[in-house]
This record gives C-alpha cells, sequence and structure tokens, in this order.
C-alpha cells in the first residue's frame, strides 16, 4: 500500500512540474497554472451573457444525468463569481477560453458548442465528485482548448441486440461529457431491424423479431417518434446522429419482411442480401431512405456495402442479376456490388445527403466528392492508403485499437479477437503512434476518429458498460488533444476521478490497474 501511495505521490509532482496537475479528459490543448494559488467558492453564481443561457441550462440538465452535483445559481452583480460569454471574433468554432483567479472564473468561446465543451471542463477542473463542506477548490489557470479532430464518434449496434432509448440517451450524456460528437447508429442487419418505416411496416412488425441471442424474441425497434425524441436529446448536446441502413449485405432482416427484394445468401447467411438486378429494389430502398432523411437532420446517412461476398452466392443464378450482368458487361459479382453500391450513392445525392460507407467503396469507385469513407480493416492498410491517395476523406476506425467489442485483457474469454490480438487501453492512447505516417501525410483528408461497439457479445446493459468504460476515455482523448503520444500512466492517473464517478452511478466497467475491482455482474465476463 505505501508503494502505491509514493508512485500516486510521485505521478502528482511530475504533474505538478510539467503544469498538468489537473486531473481531465481529454486534456486541454494548453493549460497553465498560475501561482500555486486556488479560487474557494461554495456555488458558482452564474451570469450568461452573449446567448450562452441556453447552453447552461443544457450542460446542468445532462451533468446531472451522470452524477455530478455541483451548486450553480444564475445571478447578477456583485456576487457572480462565473461569467459565460460567447461570441468571441478571436477564438474558432468549438474553441473556448476558461480564466480562473483568485475572485471569479470567465469562460470565452465563439459559438455554443465551445461554450458546452468548456463547461464541461469546468466540471472536471473544480473536481467530479460533489463539492465537501460545501467548498469548491479550483486552480487559478489559464485554459485555451479545442479539437484535434472535428469527427469524434461512437457507433452502437442495436441490430444485434437491442438497449432502447434510456440507455442510448445515457450513453450520449458520458460522449457529450467527454467532448464526442458524432454517434453512429447501426439500426439494420442480419438479426433485426429496429427503425419504423411506415411505408413499410413489415420491416419493424416482421423485421424487428429476434436479437443475436434469441432468433424468436418479441419485435423490438424505435418508433419514428422515439427516433426524433433522441435525435433532439442529442443535439441538445451538440452530438450529431448518423443512422445506418445495411445494404446490399446484411439485410436478412429486411428480406424476412419482404422476400421480394432477396437476392439471397449462402449456407451460412442465407437471405443475405438485396437483389441489384430487380428494379424494384432501388425504389424500395430510396423509399425507405426518403423516410429517413426526414427524421435525422445530420447530411449523412450510412449505407454498409461492407462484406457482401459473404452471402452474394446465389447472384449466380438469379436470372435478374444475370440480366443484368449481360446487359452491362459485367464479368464478376463484384462488378454487380460496385454497380448496386454507386447506383445507391446516386439515390443519397439525390436526397440531398452525403454517402458514407466502410472503405470496401473505395473500390467501388464512389466520386470521393459524394461521400465519406470508414477505414475499418486494420489487416488492410493499402486501403486505406488508396483512399486517401485518391482524395477520400476518411474516418479512421480500425478494428484494432477501435473495436470495442473485441476483448480488453488477456484474462478475459467473453469478446472477439484478431489473431489473439485485442483492445487494451493502452492501445487506444497509442492510435497517433501507431498510425502516425497517415496522420502526418494526409491531415486534410483525415475526418477524425471512431470507436464501434458491434453487439454480438453484448447482450445486457451491464455488458454494454463493461465493454465502453473507460475505454470511452481514452477514446476521447486521442480525439480531441494533439499529441504525438499519450503516457499512459500519467492518463491512468488522470482517470481516477471518472472511475469512481462511474462506480457511483452503477457503470459496470474495467480498470486494468486494478482487475480485482471488475464489479461481479452475472454475464459480464463468462
Amino acid at each position: 500500500m505505501r508503494g502505491k501511495v509514493l508512485f500516486v505521490i510521485f505521478i502528482f509532482q511530475v504533474l505538478l512540474a510539467n503544469g498538468q496537475s489537473i486531473q481531465i479528459i481529454p486534456s486541454p490543448a494548453n493549460c497553465e497554472l498560475k501561482n500555486g494559488s486556488f479560487l474557494h467558492v461554495k456555488s458558482w453564481v452564474v451570469q450568461c451573457e452573449n446567448g450562452s443561457e441556453k447552453v447552461f441550462n443544457q450542460f446542468a440538465d445532462q451533468i446531472k444525468n451522470i452524477g455530478i452535483d455541483l451548486p450553480f445559481q444564475k445571478g447578477t452583480g456583485k456576487f457572480v463569481n462565473l461569467y459565460l460569454r460567447c461570441a468571441q471574433e478571436d477564438l474558432e468554432g468549438e474553441e473556448y477560453r476558461i480564466s480562473v483567479d483568485s475572485d471569479k472564473t470567465i469562460i470565452e468561446s465563439s459559438d455554443e458548442v465551445g461554450m458546452f465543451y468548456a463547461l464541461q471542463t469546468l466540471v472536471q477542473l473544480a473536481g467530479i465528485k460533489t463539492a465537501e463542506n460545501n467548498k469548491i477548490k479550483i486552480p487559478e489557470s489559464t485554459i485555451i482548448d479545442k479539437p484535434r479532430f472535428g469527427w469524434r464518434g461512437f457507433m452502437l449496434d442495436e441490430s444485434r441486440h437491442f438497449f432502447g432509448k434510456e440507455k442510448v440517451k445515457q450513453l450520449l450524456d458520458w460522449m457529450a461529457f467527454y467532448k464526442l460528437n458524432v454517434f453512429h447508429w447501426h439500426l439494420t442487419d442480419v438479426q433485426g431491424w429496429r427503425i419504423e418505416i411506415k411505408k413499410f411496416p413489415l420491416l419493424t412488425e416482421v423485421g424487428g423479431v429476434g436479437n443475436y441471442s434469441n432468433p424468436d424474441g418479441p419485435a423490438q425497434y424505435y418508433t419514428q417518434e422515439d427516433i426524433k425524441e433522441i435525435v433532439q436529446y442529442a443535439s441538445e448536446r451538440f452530438i450529431e446522429v448518423i443512422p445506418e441502413i445495411d445494404m446490399p449485405g446484411h439485410a436478412t432482416a429486411a428480406n424476412k419482411a419482404y422476400p421480394e427484394y432477396s437476392g439471397g445468401g449462402s449456407e451460412r447467411w442465407p437471405e443475405f442480401t438485396f437483389n441489384p438486378g430487380n428494379e424494384n429494389t432501388y425504389k424500395f430502398l430510396t423509399d425507405i431512405l426518403r423516410e429517413v432523411t426526414e427524421l435525422f437532420p445530420s447530411q449523412y446517412i450510412h449505407l454498409g456495402g461492407d462484406e457482401v461476398h459473404f452471402g452474394n452466392e446465389q447472384w449466380k443464378t438469379d436470372s435478374l442479376v444475370q440480366v443484368l450482368m449481360k446487359k452491362h458487361e459485367f464479368e464478376n459479382l463484384t462488378q454487380v456490388e460496385f454497380y448496386f453500391i454507386t447506383r445507391m450513392a446516386d439515390s443519397v445525392s439525390s436526397l440531398n445527403k452525403t454517402l458514407i460507407g466502410w472503405d470496401e467503396i473505395i473500390s467501388a469507385g464512389v466520386s470521393p466528392e459524394q461521400c465519406r469513407v470508414m477505414w475499418w480493416r486494420h489487416n488492410k492498410p493499402e486501403q486505406l492508403m488508396q483512399g486517401l491517395k485518391s482524395g477520400y476523406k476518411t474516418i479512421m476506425c480500425p478494428r484494432i485499437p477501435f473495436y470495442f467489442d473485441f476483448v480488453q485483457d488477456s484474462t478475459h474469454t467473453s469478446g472477439r479477437r484478431w489473431k489473439g490480438d485485442f483492445v487494451t487501453l493502452a492501445s487506444i492512447l497509442d492510435f497517433s503512434k501507431t498510425y502516425r505516417n497517415p496522420l502526418n501525410q494526409y491531415p486534410s483528408l483525415i475526418a477524425g476518429v471512431q470507436a464501434n461497439l458491434w453487439s454480438e457479445r453484448i447482450h445486457s446493459d451491464e455488458r454494454l458498460d463493461f465493454m465502453t468504460f473507460p475505454r470511452i476515455a481514452a477514446l476521447a482523448e486521442i480525439a480531441w488533444t494533439d499529441k504525438p503520444k499519450v503516457d499512459y500512466k500519467e492518463f491512468v492517473f488522470r482517470l481516477q476521478p471518472f472511475l469512481q464517478l462511474y462506480k457511483k452511478q452503477g457503470i459496470s466497467y474495467f480498470n486494468p490497474e486494478n482487475r480485482d475491482e471488475t464489479p461481479e455482474v452475472k454475464g459480464i465476463v463468462p
């Protein structure tokens, strides 16, 4: 025990020497501590200026939902000790400045989102526990901060297992706390169709039945009113919600509901694809996307486009596909796949949206001006480089280290691995070092980073939490803070109060530095 205490004291002294003693995640771009002095307040008396009041109210709701209870009250006059000022012309979008002096704190930003992020930092600067003895102690400091990447994303797969509105809202609150700003929502796949489409009600009535654990489970899905509610909730936290409607593969749930558009599958993956030779397929899918565009204000729609070869065997014998191949002189099924993708890219463009697809769409020849690419196949770095050289805006989400359904420790048995490899906290923090070449060569084309939580092995809320926390904090660190290298031990030091907050909120998490602390919740780590 004495050794652990001495280690913590040593780390704290090192941080003080480097001007980084504050436990903030993600760490600010610039932080200057002043003379070791502190501001002491019993409560924050807040004066909102230049349109910052709405942001403050949204922030207050969000931190309350994740269990932070610092005393705030609005006021004016000589008792004010916290000033919020938007519309500062010397700051960029999302950038903010915090100045803590002996008698007051001033937060400035150019826009609402910068103010929202500044308030997340303020809470962490003050200490994320409830103030003890009605007194908050904050180091006098100046912080000037802005994000490294514009795209700081997290994907949740709800086709394999369905989690529901309240769990999604909780996740959005934590994303906002860590300054993540894109929620990629995987809503359709083999196991289930989870979004109501009014023109085609069987998609949810039939396609929504079952999940990965129980193929006969009752239909579970989001109504359009549910979708609107969650999109609004996310918007209030400055998070963009991007839907994924998978095609031409991963279409089994849709084909159960409307088999007339099925292109068949394979022995392992029956009814896996839509039929690219059936003209009505394109109308069917475009009508679906038309309703989707009305629900999601984001400029993006994700169409998947991956792993089509899993289940396109029956295209070889389908009469409509064969007519298509003859008409266009296609020599193989890959050309058929790419034909489908380019046609649906045109449909997305006709709806005034931009296509996002997995990195297979690079080979399909979709115009770089027409799409964004998510590079996920870490074992195919040549696909990443081909896309960047061709001018594709790219979101980095390689399986290693950004697939959060991969196990996070050598002792864990439930979850995926890639040839024995898995996703540790340290591997996430090493992202900039691991991928330094593309990051340095194509900085203007790498739009950002994203973690993906596929849910085949995520069958409960507790398991979802366990696979997400604290890895989501490490994701935020490398997405926001522009560092060539993140020191693992220094990050773990900063992580400690967040672990306590998880515990307070009943969140099941994995502590890589103290495995005995892993909550004993049935089914989390079989």
